[in-house]
């Protein structure tokens, strides 16, 4: 029978395909006793089941091996180590031998497990929980005949729509992604770590459809529309003609916006807005490239981390940063120093703490780790000798933090210096205002020269002003960009920059969606960094608005009580200056 589910759009496009889920989370073990005589056979069932895991974990090392690169595989060389750990399978079949079913002896040693590594002093141990959990759903997928918690036992189909409950690093390092067509997630937001992702893999995807892993049953036909955030299952004849035709009007438009990639991106009243594209994935520039955009407004170098237990060294980070500024011939490319917590949390490399996104996380992390911090600014400035690089430092909120970076930066140029490699001394140094300590206090980073150009992170600025999790699928309705609070923040944060001389960039979602970049464009900011398939989309809302417009739209937005009316005026002004806005938005 036919039904929909309704998540978040998270990134554009139509799909029809097959569901297939994959539930990569501890199942519930019932609590089964056994009698003595059965003992012997509970044993060996559940030495198999390690045998069988310890196998699998080998072909996955080797296939990643092979397809990614020895640093990533290197997770499973984790989990076989926790496989082959003489105290487990002794501990396990201690609880067999106490009339405990194998699956439920396994389960109690491994929760006993992971709450002793929780606890521990040491980080490194800390940091070992996330293998554990692995390990965990793997043997008793195995255990419990559990095909649907097991990523390699996803059918390598095409037009495969994988519906699982979060898109995890160690479980994207698994996936075969030529044959996955889109992705629909229970958890997430549009701002959250699989949204980005998808978007920079250029998958249509949903997030935040809380229960589709416990709605489905895995085989169902499915039309998937990520713009809307609609996944119809058991659609109907009709439903798939009219999903054919959205393609084929996307394909339309997109024909349309790429006419836009040769004209300039200036205002009816003859003013300058440059558009930039953020890039996620080092692979992905060479496209980046050919979007239309001017130069790289945000490159996340934290994707060169995530689903490995490893950091890159300096020459592997090199190579990457010096693709996306040749693909990008001479044009500015800002890349920022690694932001890793929160949502982005490599595997095994990060302590668990109870809140990620207020803990050690990006400029915090790599200050207080400055070998892995200098290794990156020298890849950064070997980078800059072949481009216009800017490097750009995330979740700052002091001076003294820029400051810090500052002095390791210019070590790491000494370093390089006695190593016979020449630098450039002239390399931008930007920060990100993504707190509202950040904007508030944005004119104590202008006063000496320390910084030389801003860029505003809406994604956590709006999470952090609003005290809403940006990755709770719970509160995606509370996550208001256009709250009064964000808004006065972000023009506080403009002013201040134009009132010092600085570039003021936006390089947060924000800024790829219609409605918030006339909104922005109002506010004063006069760069936009947006997903690479956005750059012609939000190239049109700029060359159909004037600047005196969005300031007028800008105003009153500031000065309405609530995001919704915020939300209104913006939409009739927008609508007045742009009668296709719904055509528009249905992109987005």
């Amino acid at each position: 029978m036919k039904r929909k589910l309704v998540g978040i759009g998270a990134s554009p496009g139509i799909a029809v395909g097959t569901v297939q889920l994959l539930r990569w989370e501890v199942p519930d073990v019932p609590h089964r006793i056994i009698p003595d005589d059965a003992i012997p056979a509970e044993q060996l069932r559940f030495r198999n089941a390690l045998a069988v895991a310890k196998e699998r974990l080998r072909h996955i090392s080797e296939r990643v091996e092979s397809k990614v690169g020895k640093e990533e595989a290197a997770i499973f060389e984790v989990q076989l180590s926790i496989l082959g750990d003489p105290d487990l399978t002794r501990g396990v079949q201690d609880l067999i031998h106490q009339n405990i079913a194998a699956e439920k002896a396994f389960d109690i040693w491994m929760i006993e497990s992971r709450q002793r590594f929780a606890r521990a002093a040491s980080p490194m141990v800390r940091e070992r929980v996330g293998d554990l959990t692995d390990v965990h759903i793997r043997v008793l997928s195995l255990l419990m005949d559990l095909s649907d918690h097991a990523p390699e036992d996803i059918q390598k189909v095409p037009n495969t729509i994988l519906v699982t409950h979060d898109l995890t690093p160690s479980l994207t390092v698994q996936l075969d992604r030529k044959s996955i067509a889109a992705i629909a997630t229970d958890a997430g937001t549009r701002t959250s770590h699989v949204a980005i992702l998808a978007r920079s893999l250029n998958l249509p995807a949903i997030v935040g459809l809380r229960t589709a892993t416990t709605d489905l049953r895995g085989g169902e036909k499915a039309v998937l529309d990520g713009s809307t955030g609609v996944l119809t299952v058991n659609p109907s004849h009709e439903d798939i003609e009219w999903s054919r035709e959205r393609e084929r009007q996307d394909a339309l438009a997109e024909e349309e916006n790429r006419r836009l990639l040769s004209l300039e991106s200036i205002t009816t009243d003859g003013i300058c807005v440059t558009l930039r594209a953020n890039v996620d994935l080092p692979e992905e520039a060479e496209l980046a490239a050919q979007s239309g955009a001017e130069g790289v407004g945000l490159m996340r170098t934290e994707f060169l981390v995530l689903g490995r237990a490893t950091m890159p060294d300096e020459e592997e980070q090199y190579r990457a940063y010096k693709r996306v500024v040749e693909a990008f011939g001479g044009k500015p490319v800002v890349i920022r120093t690694f932001d890793i917590g929160g949502d982005k949390l490599p595997i095994g490399g990060f302590p668990t703490e109870p809140n990620p996104f207020l803990g050690w996380r990006a400029i915090r992390m790599c200050l207080d780790q400055p070998d892995l911090f200098r290794t990156q600014l020298r890849a950064l400035l070997r980078a800059a000798a072949h481009g216009d690089v800017r490097i750009m430092l995330p979740l700052i909120v002091t001076l003294d933090e820029v400051r810090a970076a500052r002095a390791l930066l210019e070590e790491a140029a000494l370093q390089l210096e006695r190593r016979g490699v020449s630098v450039r001394t002239d390399v931008p140094l930007g920060v990100m205002i993504e707190t509202p300590a950040a904007a508030v206090a944005a004119d104590t980073f202008t006063r000496d020269g320390d910084v030389q150009f801003f860029s505003i992170g809406t994604n956590d600025l709006v999470q952090y002003t609003l005290a809403v999790d940006r990755g709770n699928a719970n509160l995606s309705s509370r996550f208001t960009p256009l709250h009064p609070a964000v808004l006065r923040l972000i023009q506080r944060t403009v002013q201040v920059g134009e009132g010092a001389g600085l570039e003021v960039a936006v390089c947060g979602e924000m800024a790829s969606q219609p409605l918030m970049a006339f909104a922005l464009i109002g506010l004063g900011v006069r760069q936009l960094s947006v997903s690479p398939r956005s750059v012609s989309l939000v190239k049109r809302i700029v060359r159909s608005i004037s600047v005196a417009t969005a300031e007028e739209a800008a105003t009153a937005a500031l000065a309405s009580p609530t995001a919704e009316l915020a939300r209104r005026e913006l939409h009739g002004r927008l609508r007045t200056a742009l009668p296709e806005l719904g055509l528009v938005e249905e992109e987005v």
